[in-house]
């Protein structure tokens, strides 16, 4: 789901410069917006200037720590995610994370694979479901996490490989997705005919907004958002 952050706002604290430069350098290509504080205390005043969806915090930090920060936070926001990493396998630490109701404990080094992990696990537990909306016009939106298209306050049914597709699409809404993904995802048994696509793309095409799903030439399809 590691696509859907398209429409989130990250804060990343760490204390090593050349560690936070590379996170959030990397965060930067996956999220909508990417904040970062060298410490706790110059976390605590970006979330409460900015209010980012989630937080990825290490824990030894000067001045205060990645848990007293937390402690902090989640006295006032019980909604914001919050991810903590540190060295160290430590069970006071593992249980200080489970009573403030953190997404996940990650042993450094942190990778790519424990990254996205854990933000799958926190896209998940965000509770405004608005955020999962991605606007294919002024008045329709595609919500991902519902698997609904909603024309102004109208739901607009879809048929089972509609979803399957429309779905495909709107977690890669970034970038083409391929005739052998769309095959994989919708048709993964049968195999996927000429003819069986261009129908179920013209039938859904009746029910997004004109232009919202693009066909690349003997590449795949796209979907267009606002």
């Amino acid at each position: 789901m590691k696509d859907m952050l398209k429409n989130f706002t990250i804060l990343y604290v760490e204390d090593e410069e050349m560690v936070r430069r590379n996170a959030v350098e990397y965060l930067s290509r996956i999220a909508k917006h990417v904040l970062q504080a060298k410490d706790g205390k110059e976390a605590i005043k970006i979330w409460a200037d900015k209010k980012p969806d989630i937080i990825i915090s290490d824990i030894n930090m000067p001045r205060l720590n990645g848990l007293d920060m937390a402690s902090y936070i989640r006295a006032q926001d019980k909604k914001v995610q919050i991810i903590v990493a540190t060295a160290y396998s430590d069970t006071e630490y593992l249980l200080r994370a489970v009573e403030l109701q953190l997404v996940k404990y990650i042993i450094k080094p942190i990778t790519k694979e424990k990254l996205i992990q854990a933000l799958d696990m926190s896209i998940s537990l965000i509770e405004d479901k608005s955020k999962f909306n991605l606007p294919l016009s002024e008045s329709c939106s595609y919500n991902a996490y519902e698997k609904i298209i909603y024309e102004e306050d109208r739901e607009i049914k879809l048929t089972k490989n509609e979803t399957l597709f429309l779905d495909l699409l709107a977690h890669h809404h970034s970038r083409v997705v391929s005739y052998e993904e769309i095959e994989s995802a919708v048709w993964p048994y049968e195999g996927m005919s000429q003819d069986a696509i261009r129908s179920l793309v013209r039938g859904l095409r009746k029910k997004v907004p004109e232009g919202a799903i693009e066909n690349i030439s003997g590449s795949g399809y796209r979907l267009k958002t606002l």
